[in-house]
């Protein structure tokens, strides 16, 4: 015999279940009550009592009264594991939305879980939630003390939207308008260390390596694009190469057959349009403000020195001389700029430009 039963959640809503006979051979309301205090999980299931049996035939009833007595300990264990089964299957299917609203609420007030959540994670938002709310009040802000500069969208095809639009509403007209995209979804958070132009190089490195070669404004224009960002972060591109580039980038967008030649200039557009002072300050003064482009780099040993000699024996190449407890150099023919010198150094005597 198989008996149709009915859980109540806490919202009255009733689902239908079809259970074995084992359910048959004893009270649904008197288990339930009896086993929730047994197992100590009175406070995960909701009105778990309210289980009704809709349809039992007289014949039913009274093989039920007649074998209750001899079988009730032998299968109740049972009767309640599978009872407990469906329930619980029950209450996470309706409770889950409920869920993820109640954990990224915990997230924007519970300052424990908000430490937690910084850094990479994965968090569900209602579409009109701006950038600053899910930045500072639920990734618990820029980590280190360091300013904001400007976050990427959408994935590798994404914008870089700047600090002017921290408090844009995400969805999808907003990002389209302001040159980025929602894409998958991710978001990436850039603070003041990181070279606009080498996150740009970055990310077109990987749609040049994703393109299936089938059609030339993607297959061959993006690999000139990457080009043109490689000849700016070596410091040895000119003006008159920005304007090359933002021109290339409109052609592919307008030429390319699929998505991803269409979208993949997007990090190039949208940092030139809100960074182009650091793309100028490459090619103009051949220096990287975010000291990241290692062809533009150089490191100095100021008079803070002490001498103690430990930069030059951590210097992989011997780039660094000195006298004990006299002020170090640094030989620049033989610098391979790994910054080693900069890291060991206890007195911040070295400093990068």
């Amino acid at each position: 015999m198989r008996i149709l039963y009915r859980a109540a959640d806490r919202t009255g809503r009733t689902y239908s279940c079809a259970c074995g006979t084992a359910l048959a051979l004893v009270s649904l309301d008197l288990i339930a009550e009896q086993i929730l205090t047994y197992a100590g999980r009175t406070s995960l299931f909701y009105n778990v009592g309210n289980v009704l049996v809709s349809e039992v035939t007289e014949r039913g009833q009274n093989r039920v009264r007649s074998r209750l007595a001899k079988a009730a300990q032998r299968v109740v264990l049972d009767v309640v594991a599978e009872f407990f089964h469906l329930i619980e299957v029950f209450q996470r299917a309706l409770t889950f939305g409920d869920l993820v609203e109640h954990f990224v609420q915990a997230l924007r007030t519970d300052p424990a879980r908000r430490a937690l959540a910084a850094g990479t994670g994965l968090v569900e938002v209602p579409m009109g939630t701006t950038l600053r709310e899910v930045i500072e009040e639920i990734g618990g802000g820029i980590p280190n003390g360091k300013k904001f500069k400007a976050a990427q969208t959408g994935g590798p095809s994404g914008g870089c939207i700047p600090a002017e639009h921290f408090d844009i509403p995400i969805d999808y007209d907003n990002l389209i308008s302001i040159g980025s995209m929602m894409g998958s979804g991710g978001l990436i958070v850039m603070d003041e260390d990181n070279c606009m132009v080498d996150i740009a190089k970055f990310f077109l490195k990987f749609t040049v390596d994703e393109s299936c070669g089938k059609c030339t404004p993607c297959r061959i224009g993006n690999r000139r694009l990457l080009e043109y960002l490689e000849k700016i972060t070596s410091g040895k591109a000119t003006l008159q190469d920005l304007d090359e580039m933002e021109k290339l980038c409109y052609y592919i967008k307008a030429n390319s057959l699929c998505g991803l030649g269409q979208t993949a200039p997007n990090p190039v557009l949208s940092t030139l349009r809100y960074f182009r002072d650091e793309y100028v300050a490459h090619v103009v003064d051949k220096t990287c403000p975010a000291g990241v482009c290692k062809d533009l780099l150089s490191y100095e040993i100021t008079d803070a020195c002490k001498g103690c000699s430990l930069c030059s024996r951590k210097c992989p190449v011997g780039a660094i001389d000195g006298v004990i407890k006299q002020k170090f150099h640094i030989d620049k023919s033989k610098c391979i700029k790994c910054g080693v010198c900069m890291e060991s150094c206890k007195f911040n005597a070295i400093v990068k430009k």
